[in-house]
């Protein structure tokens, strides 16, 4: 009777071990493959949001054809942080006070429009003073690099939504995939522009203005 027991209770140990082996394999998979989507989603996010700071980047190129591979990290690390910090913002803010941060979303199209008319139309109208001159490279100031990052990046916030059901690991994660796929696009944008700047001449400050207005046009009417 003793070893009749002892058996039944020793394949139900087995058993039961087997099961918990099972359910924790299952969750390592199932854990696998939520970081997995995760990064996918955040690459994919990344790039879409890194768009006009391609853009922008582009235009930077184009204003600054002797832009030193220092300066085009500082544009790019620039670009990277805001669009690492308004996601991590937006999160937050859906998280803690979502009623306010959606008062304050209907203004955001206006922000950036706003921010990039001025510097693009300022962009502009140097081009065009500056027209059948000989053109220096205009080197990009800190301040105004600052605005181009804030306007560029603050349509982000909006990605608060989207990772609205991440923890804060998660959200700093995909924050972060976010920034390296933005730093990585806008280095390929300068280079873009500073090769494009020195073939369009004189006429590269007016294009790069261009570029900057109908960013903000687009960011304004299309989001």
């Amino acid at each position: 009777m003793t070893i009749y027991i002892f058996k039944v209770n020793t394949q139900f140990n087995i058993k039961y071990i087997a099961k918990l082996f099972d359910n924790s394999n299952y969750k390592r998979r199932g854990k696998m493959s939520m970081w997995f989507t995760l990064i996918i989603q955040s690459m994919a996010l990344g790039v879409a949001l890194a768009m006009d700071a391609f853009s922008v980047s582009m235009a930077n190129g184009l204003n600054d054809t002797k832009m030193k591979k220092g300066t085009v990290c500082i544009v790019a690390g620039t670009f990277a942080g805001f669009q690492f910090a308004m996601p991590m913002i937006g999160w937050f803010c859906v998280a803690k006070v979502k009623e306010t941060f959606e008062l304050f979303e209907r203004f955001i199209p206006w922000i950036a429009l706003l921010l990039l008319a001025f510097i693009g139309g300022k962009m502009l109208l140097d081009g065009i003073r500056n027209k059948g001159e000989e053109e220096e490279s205009v080197q990009l100031g800190f301040r105004m690099l600052v605005v181009q990052g804030i306007a560029t990046s603050i349509d982000a916030l909006s990605t608060g939504f989207t990772t609205s059901s991440y923890n804060i690991y998660e959200a700093f994660f995909s924050s972060l995939i976010i920034a390296v796929v933005t730093f990585l696009i806008c280095v390929v944008g300068v280079n873009i522009g500073k090769k494009f700047g020195t073939k369009l001449a004189d006429k590269a400050q007016i294009f790069g203005g261009c570029i900057l207005i109908l960013i903000g046009l687009k960011i304004f009417f299309i989001g």
